[in-house]
C-alpha cells in the first residue's frame, strides 16, 4: 500500500487531481486536497484548467462555528419561507411560517384537525361558538395556533375555502 505522500505525488504525476483514493469525507481525503492545494500554490504542481476551480476552492478547510467544525467548501443557502401566508398541508390541516419576535427565529405554526372536522365558515352559530370557545377577540400572538385559527376567515380564499371575510369566526 502506498504512503500518503506517495499517493499525493502519484495523483500529481498522472495529472488527475480527481484521482483521490480516500473515502469522501475522511480525514485523509481532506488532507489529500490540502496537500495538493499547498503544492499548487507553491508552484510544484501543474494542473489542467478544469482542475483550477477545485484548487482555488476551500475543499478540506474547516472553521469553528458555534463550537463545531464546519466545512468551508460548500456555501449553504438557506431558503427563506414566505412569512405570514397560511397554506394547506403539513402535519395538520393548515400551517404558516412566522418570525418569533422574542428570538428572531422563524417558526412553523400548524393548526386544524385532520380527522374529518370541517371549517364551517357559512354557519353563523358555529362561527360564534368557535370565536367564544377560542377567545378570538383576545388572540394577538402570531406565534400561536389560536391566532391563526381565529383569523382563518380572512385567508379563506387563499386556502381554497368558500365563504370568509374580514371577521372573526
Amino acid at each position: 500500500m502506498k504512503s500518503f505522500n506517495e499517493h499525493c505525488s502519484c495523483g500529481s504525476e498522472s495529472g488527475l487531481v480527481e484521482n483521490n483514493l480516500y473515502r469522501v469525507g475522511s480525514e485523509k481525503y481532506f488532507q489529500y486536497w490540502r496537500d495538493l492545494r499547498e503544492q499548487y500554490h507553491n508552484g510544484e504542481l501543474e494542473i489542467d484548467p478544469t482542475e483550477i476551480e477545485i484548487m482555488e476552492s476551500n475543499l478540506g478547510e474547516f472553521a469553528q462555528f458555534n463550537g463545531e467544525d464546519v466545512a468551508l467548501d460548500c456555501i449553504f443557502e438557506e431558503k427563506q419561507p414566505e412569512l405570514n401566508k397560511p397554506k394547506k398541508g403539513g402535519s395538520k390541516k393548515y400551517y404558516v411560517y412566522v418570525k418569533d419576535p422574542s428570538t428572531g427565529n422563524i417558526k412553523k405554526i400548524s393548526w386544524g384537525d385532520t380527522t374529518g372536522l370541517k371549517v364551517k365558515l357559512n354557519d353563523p352559530k358555529a362561527r360564534k361558538s368557535f370565536a367564544a370557545r377560542h377567545k378570538c377577540d383576545q388572540a394577538n400572538d402570531k406565534t400561536t395556533a389560536r391566532y391563526w385559527a381565529c383569523r382563518l376567515p380572512r385567508y379563506a380564499k387563499q386556502l381554497g375555502l368558500s365563504g370568509g371575510g374580514s371577521f372573526f369566526w
